[in-house]
């Protein structure tokens, strides 16, 4: 008791929450200042017990019903729910929102994909035709003696089914290997489109219902399908068409990006198109020259959080951090204006931007902030915003009374390893393929592959599990693919440069000196787990490692995750085949029938299955154990030991 005491009167040990020093250094700095962010919070808030097992049910106001963890099968709810019931219902309201969320930003794309075709969006236009076209023809559209504008115009008509078909199949499902798709026919979970599928799941949800936790997983699975193969990727492939494919490219990420001398803006959200348009206005020549007449030597863009990714992915715009350092990030003093848009925007910016006289600028219609100034972004006049947002930093940069104090790690890392480019960078411009990859994974070169995702979470060391796993993993010959806020995590870590190869197992090592590859590949923004999806089905497609997404010597997880997206991601990758660890806690009683079919059950009706442990290592042997499993399955197995990093490599790593 008195040990909590003195935490709150005297704060948080910043060592003891973050590996990464600039946030460390911000969060002493913090403490100085009185201000408070998201890791005091959280070491003051201790997260409801009954709460984290998802063992308490408020749907309805007979409740809320709180069910023992330690004798679940002790009680029901008052309407009689069990515990599989009410687990089954909170997990499915958290795919539901998750995949609402990503579908969301998917169908925005769309809508500005289809102003900028017919022409009435002038200040965007498609930059990838090739793959414009690869989309189109990837779901059966005719390409070949037709127009941009026509095969344009028919890939959105065919998209937005992605949305509001009732009936059949969404498009994408025509990517999904075939034997894949035979087990989602089979168990009824083909999505066949997301505003159904969310309505469905939610109706299913209420009191009253469904109340077959088997029968509620069923529409689980299909709901998290249709943001996966559906929302989520529409947005990517929009964007890229749109904005850019993206390729590799070297680029600075941590706090030192930002620039004493020049008016600093921090575009953090998750939809591009807000951070296109701002490229634009802080290169406009009257804008430049009133930063220079207001003393500052010139205006610096800076990403953080997925919109940040998605820019470092295409542009090469430095990234200052990731979800857990938003806040710490303004306590620098050097921010002169940081706008958003949606997703995982914490509203203790707020006050944490109050406290430096720097303007939060919210942007979208679905993001308001009480507190936050708001200028609204229109698509069809969108420098209009971005503009004023770029006058208000330079106001700020004019009228600086704080002191400004800006930690010095910049970190370089090589990111952009989209689907695409991995098939180019492994076959060349005329033999592009994935055969490389699999006959490298069939020869025992290559283990298998991992994707490592996700946040960044307070109630856990931020970005420690992430590089744990990650270094774990590449020590034992698993090739490494990332998204969103662990890319990041990893960056600051310097595992996303090629000379990184050299923490890597021998195979994965001789593999990426080949390539000349990072053995830790970035391919943007959470959205972007679609790449993945498109990823293993190409692996599946090439041949030699089954004839099914589940039975590739792959897995996947999210050490520090905390949004429901994240929940929604993670199960989509479930029902498509893929072996699936999550860290920090999960949001179920163990030794429940719901826990059974989850962990277990899943995995034998022909899907993937879920996994947890907070501890890296763990994680790592959970994550290799399977990938060998599948291997010998395949007949590709050989006698492997587990390697386990030592001192010296760590050593390595940080001279690295």
């Amino acid at each position: 008791m008195e040990k909590e005491k003195k935490e709150k009167r005297d704060g948080i040990d910043p060592k003891a929450v973050t590996i990464c020093d600039a946030t460390a250094q911000m969060l002493e700095k913090a403490k100085r200042d009185g201000v408070e962010t998201a890791f005091q919070r959280a070491a003051n808030m201790k997260a409801c017990p009954i709460g984290a097992d998802s063992a308490c049910c408020k749907h309805c106001g007979m409740g809320p019903c709180r069910l023992n963890s330690k004798d679940p099968y002790g009680k029901v709810g008052v309407c009689g729910a069990t515990i599989d019931t009410i687990m089954a219902r909170n997990f499915a309201r958290m795919v539901a929102t998750g995949s609402a969320c990503h579908s969301d930003h998917g169908m925005s794309m769309l809508d500005l994909f289809r102003e900028v075709v017919k022409g009435n969006i002038k200040d965007y236009q498609i930059k990838d035709t090739l793959k414009l076209e690869a989309v189109a023809e990837s779901i059966g559209i005719a390409t070949e003696g037709r127009t941009t504008e026509e095969i344009a115009l028919e890939l959105c008509d065919e998209l937005e089914k992605t949305y509001t078909q009732v009936e059949g199949e969404i498009p994408f499902a025509k990517r999904v290997p075939e034997k894949t798709l035979e087990t989602w026919r089979k168990h009824g979970v083909v999505p066949r489109g997301a505003m159904r599928e969310v309505m469905e799941m939610m109706a299913r949800s209420h009191i009253g219902m469904d109340q077959d936790y088997t029968n509620i997983v069923k529409q689980c699975s299909r709901t998290a399908l249709a943001d996966g193969w559906g929302g989520s990727m529409v947005a990517t492939e929009i964007g890229d068409i749109l904005f850019g494919t993206p390729s590799p490219i070297s680029i600075e990420v941590n706090m030192g990006v930002l620039k004493a001398d020049q008016v600093n803006i921090i575009i953090h959200g998750h939809e591009p198109n807000l951070f296109e348009s701002m490229c634009e206005s802080v290169n406009e020549p009257t804008l430049v020259e009133a930063a220079k007449k207001a003393g500052a030597k010139g205006i610096n863009l800076v990403g953080m959080c997925c919109s940040g990714a998605e820019m470092l992915v295409r542009h090469g715009i430095p990234h200052a951090g990731n979800f857990s350092s938003t806040e710490e990030i303004l306590v620098t003093g050097a921010v002169d204006a940081m706008a958003v848009d949606i997703q995982c925007i914490k509203q203790g910016l707020v006050s944490v931007a109050a406290c430096y006289n720097t303007p939060l600028i919210t942007t979208d219609a679905r993001c308001h902030i009480e507190g936050a100034m708001h200028i609204d972004f229109d698509l069809f006049n969108p420098k209009k915003c971005t503009d004023e947002i770029v006058i208000k930093a330079i106001t700020r940069f004019q009228n600086r009374n704080l002191p400004i104090e800006i930690p010095q790690q910049r970190n370089i890392g090589v990111h952009g390893f989209s689907h695409e480019y991995i098939q180019y960078m492994l076959g060349g411009s005329f033999r592009s393929s994935y055969t490389p990859l699999n006959e490298n994974i069939i020869n025992g070169r290559i283990r298998g592959v991992a994707g490592v995702v996700g946040c960044t979470n307070p109630r856990v060391k931020q970005d420690f599990v992430h590089v744990e796993l990650v270094k774990e993993l590449i020590k034992n010959d698993v090739l490494v693919v990332q998204t969103g806020c662990s890319q990041i995590a990893l960056a600051k870590a310097g595992l996303t440069t090629p000379e990184s190869a050299v923490l890597a197992g021998p195979g994965l090592r001789e593999v990426c000196e080949t390539v000349g590859m990072p053995p830790v590949l970035g391919i943007g923004s959470c959205v972007d787990n679609s790449r993945i999806l498109i990823a293993c089905a190409e692996m599946v497609k090439t041949g030699g490692l089954g004839s099914s997404m589940a039975d590739l010597p792959v897995a996947g997880a999210a050490p520090e995750w905390m949004s429901e997206k994240a929940i929604a991601i993670g199960h989509y990758f479930v029902a498509s085949g893929v072996f699936t660890v999550f860290g920090v806690t999960f949001p179920i009683v163990e030794n429940t029938k719901f826990h059974q079919l989850l962990f277990d059950e899943l995995e034998k009706q022909g899907f993937g299955k879920w996994g947890f442990s907070a501890d890296p290592y763990e994680m790592a042997r959970l994550m290799i154990e399977h990938i060998d499993k599948k291997r010998k399955a395949l007949s590709i197995d050989k006698a492997r030991e587990r390697v386990l990093m030592d001192m010296a490599d760590r050593q390595k790593l940080e001279v690295a």
